[in-house]
């Protein structure tokens, strides 16, 4: 008796939510009702015949999770545990891999490893699929799942079985979980012939600030123009995004605009930073690692025609999620808009396509150009054959300007 009282008031709180939302019409009202009718129906026939006991959390909850991916890849039910560590994700330092993952056509898949981190050196490429995590599938698993497993104390082992992209053999690897630190800035410095270079591994809170130094060091040393590197960049906080791609634009100049139920259209636009680096021509390199934040910054230089976009088509991830709370502290992490670029294109599942196509190429097979020695001046440059492309344009735009 206690249960049916449980499962009753449950569809009675549901009940009262979706009163409070509002629609347009009473027969929009009445046909919500008719289906929660359905839904309680549903729970009290496995409180009362299923074979094994659940709690009105298993059953709640569970329904919670199945309503949110029946929305898209990346809308997704957190458990008050799951809540909890979302938080401390955000909070910039924990113990896993170092990969950014979603769930694209229902497989779990690889956006981008973070570099220098255990997953980095172990191989893990963009656009990988996890087909096991420590032998069990992950078929139907959700982001949040995938992400609990993964996640664990620094020096524990996790085994991933993975499949790359365009092969049929799995390959299996095992990798010890290590704390990631996750720097934003990489490689600043002048390669030749005044043209300088800078990485941006993530758009964090403190990315604008640190480029613009990189960019004042640079100029320092007579930087001509510039390579700006967001390969393998998985995105990161928005305003962060705009900001890094305000420097290269005028103030007020349109950078992207979202696009909502809610509010038809926002626009974000050249602000704070607007004009810190307008006097060098700027080729960005990118590949199928580069998502939404990196993605945007790419779209909008050439949409402005600012920069020449370089290397490989972009991942796609064009949409933006909102976390929303719940009473007992479980939430929701909701795609509430989709971004657009200044010329009104969407990014979501299309991505950007370069200017000019140019596939990474190995210079040999046991080694990733980004896990390679640095010299004492910086990288080797000169084995990573885009950057060596990316040389050569600017070379010809600097000629051709003078």
């Amino acid at each position: 008796m206690k249960k049916k009282i449980l499962i009753f008031l449950a569809v009675a709180a549901a009940s009262g939510m979706f009163y409070g939302i509002g629609y347009s019409t009473g027969r929009d009202r009445d046909e919500v009702f008719k289906k929660l009718d359905i839904f309680a129906e549903a729970m009290a026939a496995i409180e009362e015949k299923y074979v094994d006991e659940k709690t009105p959390d298993d059953l709640v909850y569970g329904a919670m999770k199945g309503m949110l991916r029946a929305l898209d890849s990346y809308s997704q039910f957190l458990t008050p545990e799951d809540y909890k560590n979302l938080i401390v994700e955000t909070e910039g330092e924990f113990g896993g891999l170092g990969i950014e993952i979603t769930i694209r056509d229902g497989l779990l898949t690889i956006i981008s490893p973070i570099e220098d981190t255990p997953a980095w050196e172990a191989g893990i490429q963009p656009g990988d699929i996890i087909v096991k995590i420590d032998g069990e599938s992950t078929e139907n698993i959700t982001l949040q799942e995938a992400v609990t497993k993964l996640r664990g104390e620094p020096g524990t082992k996790v085994v991933l079985t993975i499949l790359h992209q365009g092969q049929r053999e799995l390959w299996e690897v095992e990798i010890t979980r290590g704390v990631i630190k996750i720097d934003d800035i990489k490689d600043p410095s002048i390669l030749e012939d005044g043209i300088g270079y800078i990485r941006i591994a993530e758009f964090r809170e403190s990315t604008p600030k640190d480029l613009e130094k990189s960019l004042k060091e640079l100029k320092e040393k007579e930087m001509r123009g510039l390579i700006l590197d967001v390969r393998n960049n998985p995105g990161g906080l928005l305003s962060s995004a705009v900001n890094v791609t305000s420097m290269f634009l005028e103030r007020q100049t349109l950078i992207v605009s979202t696009d909502s139920r809610s509010q038809r259209e926002f626009e974000f636009k050249a602000g704070r930073f607007a004009g810190r680096a307008l006097d060098i021509p700027v080729i960005v390199l990118v590949n199928k690692g580069s998502a939404s934040g990196s993605e945007i910054l790419a779209a909008a230089l050439r949409d402005n025609k600012r920069a020449v976009i370089m290397g490989e088509p972009t991942f796609g991830k064009g949409s933006v999620q909102t976390i929303v709370p719940l009473s007992d502290g479980s939430a929701l992490r909701l795609t509430t808009s989709r971004y657009y670029t200044p010329s009104g294109v969407s990014i979501h599942e299309e991505g950007v396509a370069p200017d000019i196509v140019v596939k990474r190429q190995e210079v040999d097979k046991e080694e990733d150009v980004f896990r390679r020695l640095r010299k004492d001046n910086g990288f080797d440059y000169q084995k990573d054959y885009q950057i060596i492309r990316a040389l050569d344009l600017m070379k010809g735009l600097l000629a051709l300007s003078g």
